[in-house]
């Protein structure tokens, strides 16, 4: 009898720690796991990372739950479908079908206004130093949009305004986080120049080469780099007047090592041109091809339909990369980590570079590979973002379908 109860109560014990164990997983897929996901339509959500979490509608039948692309399903992720473990959102749309690019580009910007890089001190006829820009309340990173009420596009626009003022005043809109304000300038004479000047650098344009992640062969639209064009001193996101794509061929690649980031090194194809940019965001920027680009890039290319985040595992994967003259080629890496609820639109996966040959020639990711396509299960589902210093073997990767998200 007691040789019974010492069996019931360790039975219990068992299953008090087993059922302890189950809610803590629960938990732990509710905070890591996103409260919306988007699926083909009349398609049912698997998290192929793990097969343990089913998916329910509100009304105990499996997604679908909605043929109605403009309306939202509510439904219940569950474990081993018996314990919730958080209320989502479906969302249905038809996944595109886009060409894998990984060819490298020449991105060329105008940017929209002219971007303050720097402060700088004018000598006045007293031997004063003075700041203008500062003292008008103008800081690095701000973006002037207009002044003396002239839309501004370049650095010799501002230069003549400036250059023009005798001194007055002149009154100068600023763009700072996405809001437009006016300040009021007031040159200084320069004894070292003979010029009125307002005490700042400024940058209207931006050069540098990136890797095409993918494009819509019907309507030439591309997406490319996966992060943004950020302006090389301020770290702030360039805001586009007018943009070219062209051709780029790769010359020779300087090897990364721990603490030294490695670059693809490369030229500008003369004539050439892939299209137009008309956007720079956080995912990366866009544009449209011609249609002549579109037929060139199509020849040794391959259409993929897009995964969606739920689609994606840890474990083998291929990147599509040019590390020599303008072919892309296939890549072995490992996708360590996945990250489905990142609040990093960059950020959403850890790779790691495998293939021998890569690791030769590059020693892993470096400068100029951002947009290079992940291709894993026969579908595009992102591309590569940053590479981690202290190890180039390693670097971060973007869902391809929140770039797919700003595709027009």
């Amino acid at each position: 009898m007691k040789f019974k109860r010492k069996i019931i109560k360790g039975t219990a014990v068992i299953l008090s720690a087993a059922m302890v164990g189950l809610f803590g997983m629960a938990e732990y897929y509710s905070v890591h796991l996103p409260s919306s996901f988007t699926t083909e339509c009349g398609g049912e959500i698997k998290i192929a990372q793990y097969p343990q979490i089913f998916c329910f509608s509100d009304s105990d039948k499996a997604v679908p739950v909605s043929k109605n692309t403009d309306e939202v399903s509510q439904a219940t992720l569950t474990l081993f479908g018996a314990i919730p473990v958080k209320n989502i959102e479906v969302h249905e749309a038809e996944a595109p079908v886009l060409v894998a690019g990984g060819n490298p580009f020449g991105i060329k910007l105008l940017m929209d206004g002219v971007m303050v890089t720097e402060m700088g001190e004018v000598e006045t006829e007293n031997g004063e130093k003075v700041c203008p820009a500062q003292d008008a309340g103008i800081q690095v990173g701000d973006i002037i949009k207009s002044a003396d009420g002239k839309n501004i596009t370049s650095n010799d626009e501002i230069q003549e305004v400036i250059g023009n003022s005798n001194g007055r005043k002149i009154k100068i809109i600023i763009s700072r986080d996405g809001k437009d304000f006016p300040v009021f300038l007031k040159p200084e004479y320069s004894t070292t120049s003979g010029n009125w000047r307002g005490g700042m650098w400024v940058r209207d344009s931006i050069a540098g080469i990136g890797t095409m992640t993918f494009f819509n062969k019907t309507t030439g639209e591309f997406a490319g780099l996966g992060h943004p064009v950020c302006d090389s001193d301020t770290g702030e996101l360039v805001p586009i007047y007018s943009g070219e794509a062209v051709p780029v061929e790769i010359t020779d690649a300087k090897k990364g090592a721990k603490g030294i980031p490695g670059e693809l090194h490369g030229q500008f194809m003369y004539g050439g041109n892939f299209g137009i940019l008309n956007r720079n965001n956080s995912c990366g920027v866009y544009g449209l091809l011609s249609e002549t680009a579109v037929k060139a890039l199509c020849e040794n290319a391959e259409e993929y339909k897009m995964g969606y985040r739920q689609d994606i595992k840890t474990g083998y994967a291929e990147i599509l990369t040019t590390v020599s003259g303008d072919t892309p080629e296939k890549y072995s890496i490992e996708i360590e980590k996945i990250d489905y609820n990142s609040s990093e639109s960059t950020k959403n996966m850890v790779i790691r570079i495998t293939d021998d040959d890569l690791l030769e020639s590059t020693g892993g990711i470096v400068q100029g590979m951002s947009g290079s396509p992940v291709i894993q299960d026969g579908k595009i589902i992102g591309a590569i973002t940053h590479v981690f210093v202290s190890d180039p073997t390693r670097g971060y990767a973007i869902f391809a379908e929140n770039m797919a998200e700003h595709l027009k």
